[in-house]
């Protein structure tokens, strides 16, 4: 699996899938046709999650080609991206819980198995391949491998989301801590997602049959109970002449950049993350952000000891919003260290659509329309 590294490519892909294989989607998209074949899915997530492209961006293209009945489910699996990420931030606590419930959790030799493949479970043992060679894994294949890891191997949710977000190029705060406590039946509790050997056999083609495991299991419980926090962020307001970036949150097509005198793009190395990544990911992170350096001529890329330095003498940024995660809560860490002054600016398209992240997930999908016509 081969993904471009631009903008360019992103969208070139975008418009391949449009025009040959969205048609089918619907149909087609739960199979997992194995790691050298991922057409019957559009593999837009290492871009959009880094918001090289924009989930509004891709809607927009989607909807430019088909009518929306005919494209609602695609468009559906689009948009949990930005219901993930407003789920979070309106749960800000759920994030913090997941790193120090990690601080916790000892590495066993059952954990060590899992994660090199040495299971007595073929189809996951090759998912560990897959994900370790190319970074990447089929959506329903992450659910079948959630599901063996938390029930069939009986090892913490946490672990598992640990190691895809240390693996995969679109791993996100939101998406991938939540999908995992989805699966565990923590996120909607009391339903949880238990993977079958039928269905694995079904939508792998019966390339995996018979496969041993735990059908019968209870959802996971947890005693703690997560507050809505209200979402308090400017929107394009510019107040300051720094503007900060992380590689989380690219997109600036339509950022008013003209106005800032320095332009600061951060990549945080692993010595400040609490997820430590594999160097594949890091290097796969840089490199959209040097396709950005070329794209927007006066970006200033930097890392953390960098950026530390400037607060030295910087006092006062505005900040493209990075969202709940490790960029967000690093920010935190300096900003107290340091005094910081720090503006965050959230797009006016999320602010609006976080709105609807206050229930599940059904409430929001109801509300996509309404998304569409104000933006879109």
């Amino acid at each position: 699996m081969i993904f471009e590294i631009s903008r360019e490519g992103a969208l070139k892909r975008l418009d391949a899938f449009i025009n040959s294989e969205l048609a089918n989607y619907s149909s087609k998209r739960n199979f997992d046709l194995g790691p050298k074949d991922k057409s019957n899915v559009s593999c837009l997530s290492p871009y959009i999650s880094h918001r090289l492209i924009t989930e509004y961006e891709v809607t927009k293209r989607v909807l430019a080609k088909f009518p929306y009945h005919k494209v609602e489910k695609y468009i559906q699996e689009i948009f949990w991206r930005v219901y993930w990420k407003g789920w979070l931030e309106l749960r800000p606590q759920v994030w913090s819980d997941f790193i120090e419930d990690l601080k916790g959790l000892k590495e066993d030799d059952n954990y060590t198995k899992a994660i090199n493949g040495e299971t007595q479970i073929e189809c996951f043992n090759d998912w560990v391949k897959e994900l370790k060679e190319n970074n990447y894994l089929h959506n329903h294949t992450r659910m079948w491998f959630a599901s063996i890891w938390i029930f069939t191997l009986n090892l913490p949710w946490q672990k598992g989301a640990e190691f895809f977000m240390k693996h995969l190029y679109d791993g996100d705060a939101a998406s991938n801590t939540l999908s995992w406590r989805w699966v565990a039946g923590l996120q909607t509790k009391g339903k949880h997602y238990v993977a079958k050997s039928w269905n694995i056999s079904k939508f792998t083609n019966n390339k995996y049959k018979d496969v041993k495991l735990n059908e019968n299991a209870s959802p996971l419980t947890d005693k703690r109970e997560y507050k809505l926090n209200p979402i308090n962020f400017v929107i394009e307001d510019i107040s300051n002449e720094n503007l900060l970036v992380f590689e989380n949150e690219l997109n600036l097509e339509n950022k008013n950049l003209k106005k800032y005198k320095n332009i600061y793009l951060v990549l945080l190395s692993n010595e400040a993350r609490k997820l430590k990544l594999e160097q594949n990911v890091l290097d796969y992170k840089s490199k959209i952000i040097d396709d950005q350096k070329k794209r927007f001529k006066d970006l200033q890329i930097i890392n953390e000891v960098k950026f530390q330095t400037l607060t030295d003498e910087i006092k006062s940024f505005d900040i493209v919003h990075p969202s709940i995660g490790e960029n967000f809560s690093y920010l935190n860490t300096i900003r107290k260290k340091k005094d910081l002054e720090l503006n965050f600016v959230l797009n006016e398209e999320d602010k609006f659509s976080w709105q609807f992240s206050n229930k599940g997930y059904f409430n929001f999908k109801n509300n996509i329309p309404k998304i569409i016509a104000k933006f879109i």
